[in-house]
This record gives C-alpha cells, sequence and structure tokens, in this order.
C-alpha cells in the first residue's frame, strides 16, 4: 500500500453558490420545485439572477464544502474538480486553497464558464438549488491522478457528478484506483431527484463493492430503495454496504455499520437558518472521525456537530471553529 498523505481526497463539481432569500411565491411563479436541485442552462441561470435580488456569493460544491469541513476538523484533505480559467474559477481556487484544502486541478482554457448555483433560501431555511454545471462538466479521467488517489486513505465522490459523462468516467477511474492501492470509496446520493435518475446505477455501485462507504438523507435513500419504509430502507442498505450513515433532520442520524444500526441525536441549534450542506458538512465530521479511528456512532456525532454549525448561518462553508466545537464535545481534535 502507498504511504497515506491525505486523509481524504474528495472529487465532485466546482461551484460557485449565488445565495438569495426567498419567498415560497418565487419558487411558485417560476415553476421551481422546492429543496431539490434543478439543473439550468446558461439563460435560465441569467434570468434568475436578475430576480433574486440581494445575493451573497461563496465558492461552494458539494465535494468541495465537504473537504472543507474535515480540514477545519484537522483532516489533511484535497479536492479535484474542474474550473474555467476565469474571474470566477480565479475565485473558487483562491478561496478553497485558502481553507487548508489542496487543489490542483487544471483550469479549462476554453470552453463553458465556471459553474455557479443560483440557491434560493425560503425562510423555514429550506434551499433550493438551481445549478448552471458550465466547466464542471470538462471534468475528464485525464484530470484524476493515480498517485494522488493512491495518497489518500478515503476518496469522496459526490453522486451530482454522474450527471456529466465524463465525469462519470472520472468517477469511476478514482474508485478503481483507490481500490487498487487498498483506500475506501465513499458516495453521497446527494439529492433524491439526482438519486431518481440513477437509482440502477447507485445500486450497481454500492452492490458490486465499487463503493464502500454510503451518505444520504432519509429522502435520498427512500427514493433508492423505491419504499416509504424507513427501517426497510436502512435494513436493505446495511445488507448492500458494509458503512453507511443516513440523515433524518431534527431527528439525528443513523450510523450503519456491519449491519448494526445505531441512532444518533442531531446536535442543538437555536433556529435552521439555511440548510445549504448540512449533509455535506456531516459527511465532513464523519470522515475527519474515521480517519481518527473512532467507530461509526462517534463519527455521525462528529458529523452532527459540524452540520449543527453550517444551519445556522448562510452559506455551506464553516464560520465558527469546528474544532473548538468538537473539542467542546469531548472529541480529541
Amino acid at each position: 500500500m502507498t504511504a497515506r498523505a491525505l486523509d481524504l481526497l474528495c472529487l465532485g463539481n466546482a461551484i460557485v453558490d449565488v445565495l438569495a432569500t426567498v419567498d415560497d411565491a418565487f419558487l411558485t411563479e417560476r415553476g421551481i420545485a422546492k429543496g431539490g436541485m434543478n439543473l439550468i442552462d446558461e439563460a435560465r441561470a441569467e434570468a434568475l439572477y436578475g430576480a433574486m435580488g440581494r445575493t451573497a456569493i461563496v465558492s461552494g460544491g458539494s465535494a468541495a464544502n465537504t473537504a472543507v469541513g474535515a480540514a477545519r476538523l484537522g483532516a489533511a484533505a484535497a479536492f479535484v474538480g474542474k474550473v474555467r480559467d476565469d474571474e470566477v474559477g480565479g475565485y473558487f481556487t483562491r478561496d478553497l486553497r485558502a481553507t487548508g484544502v489542496g487543489f490542483a486541478t487544471a483550469p479549462a482554457a476554453d470552453g463553458p464558464a465556471t459553474a455557479r448555483s443560483y440557491i434560493l433560501v425560503t425562510p423555514d431555511g429550506q434551499r433550493t438549488m438551481n445549478t448552471y454545471l458550465g466547466a464542471c462538466q470538462n471534468l475528464t479521467p485525464d484530470d484524476v491522478d493515480p498517485a494522488l488517489v493512491a495518497s489518500a486513505g478515503v476518496i469522496y465522490l459526490e453522486g451530482y457528478l454522474w450527471d456529466p459523462p465524463h465525469a462519470k468516467d472520472a468517477f469511476r477511474k478514482a474508485s478503481e484506483l483507490a481500490h487498487a492501492a487498498g483506500r475506501r470509496v465513499a458516495l453521497s446520493l446527494s439529492d433524491s431527484l439526482c438519486v431518481g435518475r440513477y437509482r440502477d446505477e447507485f445500486l450497481d455501485l454500492i452492490r458490486s463493492k465499487k463503493v464502500d462507504i454510503v451518505f444520504a438523507n432519509e429522502a435520498e435513500l427512500l427514493a433508492l430503495y423505491e419504499t416509504a419504509d424507513f427501517d426497510a430502507a436502512v435494513t436493505a442498505l446495511g445488507a448492500d454496504c458494509a458503512l453507511a450513515a443516513v440523515t433524518r433532520g431534527a431527528e439525528g442520524a443513523v450510523a450503519v455499520e456491519g449491519g448494526r444500526v445505531r441512532a444518533v441525536p442531531a446536535s442543538p441549534v437555536e433556529a435552521v437558518v439555511d440548510s445549504t450542506g448540512a449533509g455535506d458538512l456531516f459527511a465532513a465530521g464523519f470522515l475527519a472521525g474515521l480517519a481518527r479511528g473512532r467507530d461509526a456512532a462517534d463519527c455521525a456525532r462528529l458529523g452532527a456537530i459540524a452540520a449543527a454549525e453550517i444551519i445556522a448561518h448562510v452559506g455551506a462553508r464553516p464560520v465558527a471553529d469546528l474544532a473548538a466545537l468538537a473539542r467542546g464535545e469531548g472529541f480529541a481534535i
């Protein structure tokens, strides 16, 4: 086995988030399904941006958010994703590197602009994402460095990567390289609509052991197994993979390891301001715990701490000291 230099290598869409607070009528008037991720073209992106009013702009992307959260918890993390060599791509790159996350993927010299996700946050804290993938679609297997993959303890892949065909090939290559090096591969199901598009393919990845660890929220899990019975879905997941975590919002999470299911309560939060990135940061905490050899329940507890921080403010990057929060709950970070 190659010597491990990284705890975590995340592959995902390199996206800059544009956030605005809107009411439910804003979504209804534009025919936008609340709470999911909708893929849009450039014309739709421009129309939405013009209607959003006051916005906040931060670099995001599901797997990049996870890498940042893990780094804030002391893990050595890096990210692979594609931006264009434009102003927004430069912003994403500088912002990500400033967090301590390694990012060396070469930007595209031509083609579509750096991706943007127009995130509409309603008063209940729910986020609805409208994503223009842009340069993300140009991530290819050539962007996956075998040495970098082999150097990481866990390779984390976001389900959204299954949308662009070349990125899907990069995903497969990373999984093969990781297993050849004796590493583990984690998959985030990302979104229930994404699961609906690729259910059979995701199940094949899990059942064929191309993926070792699965992250999902309750809606994604139910969509994966096409059932309304949460317990039955968890049992099925436990039979299909060795390690998994399922988040349930205010009800906390369940960790599934070797078929054993353990419930973990949600960490308290005064108010849910914006749920953007909650699952990303849960995965960050879980994987940071895993890098320290903690059991699945402790990993889920650390994930819950990170998720609680992120939903208490706008945006999907931590503003509080995650390591200090974890230490306050008894974790040696």
